[in-house]
């Protein structure tokens, strides 16, 4: 059981980048396939980026060569280096297990708010 919290949030502008990073304890961090989530006003929850232990990831569409996802084992710590912002990127960004959201044991932290807006 991984306990998590994300950061790094902020406000930017269109166009501009930001880095989050996510935080976890547990002696199972190394092996889980973590992921990147993302949740706007009024809209369901959806993974953007995933990383496996080996270092192999996989982005949404809507993100795909503006983010990109990595991770430090050694730390505890999985990061989404975002570029190119857009505004419909605005939303609460939430990291996770990959696998125990899809298997629907999964906790949610608070998240951190990423507002991209002139």
């Amino acid at each position: 059981q991984v306990q998590l919290v994300e950061s790094g949030g902020g406000l930017v502008q269109p166009g501009g980048s930001l880095r989050l990073s996510c935080t976890g304890s547990g002696s199972s961090f190394s092996i889980a396939v973590m992921g990147w989530y993302r949740q706007a006003p009024g809209k369901q929850r959806e993974l953007v980026a995933v990383i496996s232990s080996s270092g192999s990831t996989n982005y949404a569409d809507s993100v795909k060569g503006r983010f990109t996802i990595s991770r430090d084992n050694a730390k505890n710590t999985v990061y989404l280096q975002m570029n190119s912002l857009k505004p419909e990127d605005t939303a609460v960004y939430y990291c996770n297990d990959e696998s125990g959201v899809r298997r629907g044991y999964a906790y949610w932290g608070q998240g951190t708010q990423v507002t991209v807006s002139s």
